[in-house]
């Protein structure tokens, strides 16, 4: 009987420490398998000095054209946004709203390149920006910076108000 208690003292240690040792197996690294966006800083060019400097808007709203995604939601104080590029069509259409009466749109138009990461991972979209067009009710002008979207942070493009 003593040895009965044992062995389930023994199993009942075993066993969950035996689970631990077989389920921790190595998983895939996904990390490049992020979806890529456009890192977008905004600028404006003093009229006195000509020197460029950052701007914030009070408020901004972007959303793309022609569905009902939000992309950017009456976001406050901002300076800096990443959007994000379709991957079914070579443009991508973008609604920013800066109040109720006044927006601007932009067309990005880009290159979608499909390239396998692994296995586990599968596919995945390279994006490169070929050209920008815009309306300029806010907007005064867009100078692409770097024309790879990444995962990265890096800055794609600068608009200037």
């Amino acid at each position: 009987m003593k040895k009965l208690v044992r062995l389930g003292i023994l199993g009942a240690i075993l066993c969950p420490i035996i689970s631990m040792v077989i389920s921790c197996s190595e998983e895939a690294d996904c990390s490049m398998a992020t979806r890529s966006m456009v890192n977008c800083i905004l600028y404006r060019v003093d009229p006195e000095t000509h020197y460029v400097e950052n701007v914030t808007l009070d408020s901004l709203t972007v959303t793309a054209y022609g569905t009902d995604s939000i992309i950017i939601n009456n976001q406050k104080n901002v300076h800096d946004i990443s959007l994000p590029l379709r991957y079914t069509e070579e443009s991508t259409k973008l609604i920013f709203r800066y109040s109720r009466t006044k927006s601007d749109t932009m067309e990005i138009h880009h290159t979608n390149t499909p390239y396998f990461l692994s296995m586990d991972c599968g596919y995945q979209m390279k994006q490169a920006i070929t050209s920008i067009t815009c309306t300029r009710i806010a907007l005064d002008s867009i100078y692409i910076k770097d024309n790879e979207a990444g995962i990265y942070g890096k800055e794609n493009i600068q608009l200037f108000y």
